[in-house]
């Protein structure tokens, strides 16, 4: 089996690590004996993203954002023909703000999305960001899992139809909004940094199952072999302990 990875503005959305990612999925998809390819795709550069399997974007500052936004929006319905095609994106922080309705920059520039759910983010008031550890439950096609991360945004992200999952700590899409990221089937957008992943290994799973998918739809999460990390658990334990909360979504 093989998975064609689109890694989308890689050397401008790196933002706290994010490349630990896509380091995540090729480890954990070449220990299953799945070659794991990864293209990256600057601006400028032709790609027809319904050829993929699975599209990555990472987070980052406002200025990256803005001179990406041309570029990304003349992809707008070849993204959008992909999804249709059952490409999976899987999308971090300003990735996930840049893929809604639209996106309001911190001196209230009016950025246009790529519009693939009905969701906008405008900006923190007097700029004022949310910062910290976030623990969330998320339910993903009916696999329940308590994910833990960092979130560092400006960005408040409202109108959100499909949530990721419940905030249990920290903020999530927005100051106090109880939701965090977006999940509908086809995309998975979130404001977890730190990586994500490494800390989160059944979630890296479900993407590489989402992935392949595309090509075997019969196969399940229950397909993968098992997978010890040893790395995972105290990285888990030191957020989870911080705020007296078990490994075990409610």
């Amino acid at each position: 089996m093989k998975i064609k990875c689109a890694w989308m503005y890689h050397d401008i959305m790196d933002l706290y690590g994010d490349k630990g990612n896509i380091m995540t999925l090729s480890k954990r998809a070449q220990a299953r004996g799945i070659d794991f390819e990864v293209d990256t795709i600057g601006i400028g550069q032709e790609a027809d993203l319904c050829q993929y399997d699975l599209c990555f974007m990472g987070g980052g500052a406002d200025k990256e954002q803005v001179a990406l936004i041309p570029d990304l929006l003349k992809r707008k319905d070849n993204i959008h023909q992909a999804i249709a095609q059952n490409t999976f994106f899987f999308l971090i922080c300003g990735g996930y703000q840049l893929f809604g309705q639209y996106y309001e920059t911190v001196d209230h520039q009016k950025i246009e999305g790529v519009q693939v759910g009905s969701y906008y983010s405008l900006t923190g008031k007097d700029k004022s960001r949310c910062i910290g550890n976030v623990v969330c439950d998320a339910n993903l096609d009916g696999i329940h899992l308590r994910l833990v991360g960092f979130e560092n945004h400006g960005g408040q992200t409202m109108n959100v139809e499909h949530p990721l999952g419940r905030v249990i700590q920290g903020n999530g899409n927005a100051f106090d909004a109880g939701m965090e990221g977006y999940y509908d089937g086809h995309i998975l957008g979130t404001y977890l940094h730190g990586p994500l992943l490494p800390k989160n290994g059944e979630l890296a799973d479900f993407v590489l199952v989402k992935a392949l998918q595309k090509r075997h739809p019969e196969f399940t999460l229950q397909d993968l072999a098992p997978m010890d990390n040893p790395w995972q658990a105290p990285a888990r334990k030191a957020i989870l302990d911080r705020y007296q909360l078990n490994d075990q979504p409610e």
